[in-house]
């Protein structure tokens, strides 16, 4: 959202309607221009959940590269990753926007929020989720969504040595059971773009696809293509002797992350805002950087073609 600056413009004397006639309108003095609207100053009047303070949902477990800094004795409901530590990219996007709405890191709170209840309608116990939630017009209408903090790209896993691995194009993959986490737009992806020929499976959470994975019951798992960079990391292989077979072609207007609101938010904005300053100044670029492009050791991946 574009800065706004509000402009006193003088009014104008009034043309003489006969010889004879006066100005009706004496000009005004112009006043100073009144202060930028900033994501600051929007929060300001917003509402939150609980007052002098931001409250942030994510799922649990909250896995990297999204968050990262281990479990902690401190918050010990926190299992894998304890999004208190402000590591992993999402966890330092939400607090590079809890910073730019006026908050200290001292003065944000995680909840616990299903990831199958981010995009469903009702009343909030957080002020927006964060937790690789895709926008779609579907979605939208049960809940409000912030602007984009990450252009999705989509990847397929795969274990190394088998068939998929030699996939180069869409049509490739066709012949492979797919699977993903049930309710994401990854599973809607695989069913109606790439619509394989055997039924996909569908997991009700990342941790089960991943299990799945691992058991030989899937061919490939399709997930956004950070997750799948760490899933294949040859110091993490979270999918056991995996490999990143190929990325499919990011489109304009495509997929994108968003934090989710219950509807009517005043808070969307003011989040709008403070993602604004951090495309300008290129905070996001650097935290983007910072935890998707230099922490993994996967390597180039090649993109399949659509044919």
């Amino acid at each position: 959202m574009r800065r706004i600056w509000l402009v006193v413009v003088a009014a104008a004397l009034l043309p003489a309607a006969c010889s004879k006639a006066t100005p009706t309108t004496a000009p005004s003095t112009p006043s100073p221009s009144a202060s930028p609207v900033t994501a600051a100053s929007c929060a300001a009047s917003a509402t939150f959940v609980k007052s002098g303070g931001l409250t942030v949902g994510t799922d649990n477990p909250a896995f990297p590269p999204y968050f990262a800094g281990g479990e902690t004795k401190v918050h010990k409901e926190w299992k894998f990753n304890d999004p208190y530590t402000g590591q992993g990219f999402e966890d330092a996007v939400a607090y590079e926007v809890a910073k730019r709405l006026g908050f200290s890191q001292a003065q944000v709170a995680w909840v616990v929020a299903p990831f199958n209840q981010t995009y469903k309608p009702g009343a909030k116990n957080y002020d927006f989720a964060i937790e690789q939630i895709d926008y779609s017009t579907q979605r939208a209408q049960a809940v409000d969504f912030s602007d984009s903090y990450y252009d999705k790209a989509r990847a397929v896993v795969a274990r190394k040595g088998t068939p998929i691995t030699k996939a180069t194009s869409i049509s490739d993959l066709k012949n492979f059971k797919l699977a993903s986490q049930i309710g994401t737009t990854d599973y809607a992806f695989i069913t109606n773009t790439i619509m394989p020929n055997k039924e996909p499976g569908a997991y009700n959470s990342l941790a089960d696809a991943v299990a799945a994975m691992n058991a030989h019951q899937v061919d490939g798992l399709v997930v956004d293509l950070p997750t799948a960079l760490y899933m294949a990391d040859p110091f993490v292989q979270e999918v056991k002797n995996s490999t990143v077979v190929g990325q499919f072609p990011v489109q304009p207007g495509g997929p994108y992350f968003g934090m989710t609101f219950q509807k009517g938010n005043s808070l969307v904005a003011c989040v709008n805002l403070a993602l604004q300053e951090m495309k300008s100044d290129s905070t996001l670029q650097n935290i983007t950087t910072e935890w998707l492009s230099q922490k993994t050791n996967v390597g180039t991946v090649p993109v399949f073609s659509t044919s």
